[in-house]
């Protein structure tokens, strides 16, 4: 596992699985995977650029060219389906080791699969960073927690200020 690939299980994991080398070959870095819905699932793929630019409307477009050819030879969803290929955004969801680590100092939700410290499920704090295994969080009431990555069902950034000027700064190159 790489720091740079999310964890996804199940169907979206097997999806992830497929996808994930082609879409590295082009310049691309899997974020997440999500399938919703049960008659006809829609198939979402959020993605960045691996050299950290923006992700723009033609990198959309190249991208669900890409995995629709690819996912249409694996054929991983015995029904029809339908693919919709997006950027992260913003406020995006916070699915790799570098996410986490790269947003440190960045409010951010998460949201537990079962009970955690404090026998909550929902926290809300400034990331501190993460490894394989944990993400750590500092708490509004100053508290430090360490939650179980394999633990979490979903995790983003909120929506700041601070944040919305760190993603629109121009990126500086050599």
């Amino acid at each position: 596992m790489s720091e740079n690939r999310p964890i996804h299980t199940g169907l979206e994991g097997r999806i992830a699985d497929i996808i994930v080398e082609p879409l590295e070959a082009q310049g691309y870095e899997l974020v997440r995977v999500q399938v919703k819905g049960t008659e006809t699932p829609t198939v979402q793929i959020m993605a960045d650029r691996a050299d950290g630019a923006a992700f723009t409307l033609e990198d959309c477009e190249t991208v669900s060219h890409l995995l629709s050819a690819v996912l249409d030879v694996e054929d991983p969803i015995d029904s029809a389906w339908t693919l919709e290929v997006s950027s992260a955004g913003i406020d995006r969801p916070l699915t790799r080791t570098k996410d986490f680590n790269g947003y440190a100092g960045f409010d951010a939700r998460i949201e537990l699969n079962f009970p955690g410290p404090g026998n909550r499920k929902r926290f809300t704090g400034k990331l501190a960073g993460a490894d394989a295994e944990t993400v750590r969080l500092k708490l509004d009431t100053g508290d430090d927690v360490e939650l179980r990555r394999a633990d979490i069902r979903k995790a983003k950034l909120v929506l700041t200020d601070e944040l919305i000027a760190f993603t629109t700064q121009p990126k500086v190159t050599n």
